[in-house]
């Protein structure tokens, strides 16, 4: 059973910055794709941005030029560092594979955008 865990979460002014991070409980992580995910209230979930194993990014729209995501193989670990954010980043962030596996889902890390 694979384990996904979000953290790093919080209250920030609109134009600051976090940075999420999940950690993968299996060694699959490696050889898979993973993706940051949204859901905003009332919304559905989105997939934000992207990762391959070897490393490619992909980037909804919105967060081109505003939002990072990384990963660290030896630390089974994906990071999304979000700057310049907005208040419509307002959202709980999740990660997953790429396609995401229903079962996979965690409990998410809220981010709040407000002032």
């Amino acid at each position: 059973q694979v384990q996904l865990v979000e953290s790093g979460g919080g209250l920030v002014q609109p134009g600051g910055s976090l940075r999420l991070s999940c950690t993968a409980s299996a060694s699959i992580f490696k050889v898979v794709n993973m993706g940051w995910y949204r859901q905003a209230p009332g919304k559905q979930r989105e997939l934000v941005a992207s990762i391959t194993s070897r490393g490619s990014t992909n980037y909804e729209d919105s967060a081109k030029g505003r939002f990072t995501i990384s990963r660290d193989n030896a630390k089974n670990t994906v990071y999304l560092q979000m700057n310049s954010l907005k208040p419509e980043d307002t959202a709980v962030y999740y990660c997953n594979i790429v396609p995401p596996r229903p079962t996979f889902w965690g409990q998410g890390t809220q981010v709040t955008v407000s002032s």
